[in-house]
Order: structure tokens, then sequence, then C-alpha cells
């Protein structure tokens, strides 16, 4: 990420109520370069062009990585602030240069994120107390998370479910909710961790059809923090996965938060597009029409936070 900015611009909540009861809480259109007037905060310098774009759109931005071995595109991205609710829905219409091609690794590129309101403002989004990941890797839609903050440093490996609700729910300390153990890594003197959701297919290919990563693609997902009752977390948060309108991961039994963090809420949209490893040649995504809507019917509407 670029360096902090002297002080947060907060969003602007937009207030759009639908048949479907949804409030649309942020939308960048990416036609001008006003970032901090929407929202944009921490550094936001990213990049939008004319030359691509959606529909009737005049703009969308663009991720170019523009040599072999660049790690972050040229204006990399910036965050948002939002107001605190139990779930969100992106979506964005996303499309790769012809010649993209991918990390060849399992954790890469990085693309979306959110965060809670159990981290600050400026919280590095790999260790938090929770992370959520929007992101394609090797063509394959994906959602992640880590928790490495939460962390149960003195059971590492113990299967905590059940025990107690000090653990993370991403890996280290058990199996929360079913989808897995999750990963658990050392990272200088603490772990850091990761567990994530996929289908089974490819769904941005390399050859022309209706994945083609060359095309233009609508993707929405959809995440709901579990409750928690009780001081326990439950088996009921949510994962949904929309490729141009078809669902493609449906997932309602999911743990994101336990006992430990009753009211955490999520408040951050990061946009932090990295591939890792570095680009092979020089590349390109673009980027359009993104939005951020919610069926938390506790969410504040009107005004500024």
């Amino acid at each position: 990420m670029t360096a902090h900015v002297a002080t947060i611009a907060v969003a602007t909540i937009v207030v759009c109520v639908s048949a479907s009861a949804e409030t649309l809480l942020f939308e960048e259109l990416f036609e001008d370069t006003d970032w901090e007037s929407r929202g944009w905060y921490d550094g936001p310098g990213m990049e939008i062009t004319d030359t691509e774009h959606v529909g009737d759109s005049g703009h969308s931005c663009v991720w170019r990585w523009p040599n072999r071995g660049a790690i972050g595109p040229v204006g990399g991205g910036a965050r948002v602030r939002l107001p605190p609710v139990t779930s969100v829905t992106l979506g964005y219409h996303v499309k790769h240069s012809a010649g993209w091609r991918w990390t060849g690794v399992s954790w890469h590129p990085h693309e979306f994120h959110f965060i809670t309101t159990a981290d600050d403002p400026f919280v590095g989004p790999a260790y938090t107390h929770l992370t959520f990941y929007v992101e394609t890797v090797n063509g394959v839609p994906r959602v992640a998370i880590q928790d490495g903050r939460n962390i149960n440093e003195g059971r590492i490996g113990e299967n905590l479910v059940g025990v107690t609700e000090e653990r993370a729910v991403a890996g280290g300390n058990g199996d929360s909710d079913g989808h897995g153990d999750g990963t658990c890594y050392p990272s200088g003197a603490r772990h850091w961790n990761g567990k994530h959701w996929e289908p089974a297919a490819v769904y941005f290919g390399d050859e022309p059809g209706p994945s083609y990563k060359g095309d233009w693609h609508h993707v929405e997902a959809t995440l709901r923090l579990n409750s928690v009752v009780d001081g326990v977390g439950q088996r009921d948060g949510v994962i949904q996965y929309r490729f141009d309108g078809e669902l493609i991961m449906d997932h309602h039994d999911v743990v994101f938060r336990t006992g430990r963090h009753p009211d955490m809420k999520i408040d951050q949209f990061l946009m932090a597009p990295y591939y890792g490893p570095g680009v092979p040649h020089a590349q390109t995504i673009w980027i359009d029409d993104l939005t951020i809507s919610t069926d938390d019917t506790a969410v504040e509407t009107g005004g500024r936070r």
C-alpha cells in the first residue's frame, strides 16, 4: 500500500432500498480520480482509462502491471470505511488482458478485502482479527479468511472447538465449521493462518467462450457474519458467489467469529491488488462499476459516519 494520508476521509453512505431490502453502502463508477471525495483513504492513486469499460460507462479502473516482476500495479489500491454491518455484497465487473497469466501458486493474487471493527483503520490485511478476501486464484474464484490475531498461541495445533471461544477460526485451533482446519504457519514470533472456499472449476479461462478471462464478467460475493448465541459462535455464516448471475458458491454453515468477538462487524473495504511472485510479463486487469450493499436492517442510513 502507498503511504497513509494524514486524515481519514469517511465514505458517504448511499441509500438505495430495493425490492430485496438491500441498502447500497458504497458505489464507485471509476469516472474520475477525485477519490477522497467519495471516501477513499490511505493514499488513493488508482488509475482509470477510457479504452475499456462496461456498457455506456466512460471509464474503468485499470490495474496495470507494467513489466516482468512487478508485484503491485500502477496506482495501487486504497480503503473505504463503511457503516458497521453484519453482511456485505460486493459487486463488480472484471476483465483480464488476453495474455494474462496466473501466479501458479495457491495463495495469489489478492484483489479485494473486507476488515472489521475489531481492527484499526490502517491495519495490514494479512494479520487481523478477521479479513475476508474476494479474489481469483489460477482462474478459480475464491473467498478466503484470515484471523491470525485470534490464534490461541499457547495451544497451536489443538482442536479448541467446544473447549473455548478464545481461538481462531481460519487455522491453528481446529475446524470450527466442518470446512477444514485451514492453514497455520509461523511468521516471526507469531502465527498467521488462512482458510478458503472455491468452486471445483475454472471460471476465468484461457479459451474464448462463456468463461473467457478476456471478456467482461460480473461478480457478486455475499458475506454474512455468523451469529453468536450465549457466548458461542454458531455455524450459520454465509458465503455466496455469483459469476454472471450463476450461483457457484453457496454456504450457510460457516463460522467467522467466536464468542471472543460477539459484536464484531464489517466496517472497512480494501482494494489492494497484489501479485506476490511478480508478474511474468506486462499484463492488465480492468474493474468497473463496483458496489457494496447490505441486507443488514440495523445499518444507519443517510448522511455521513
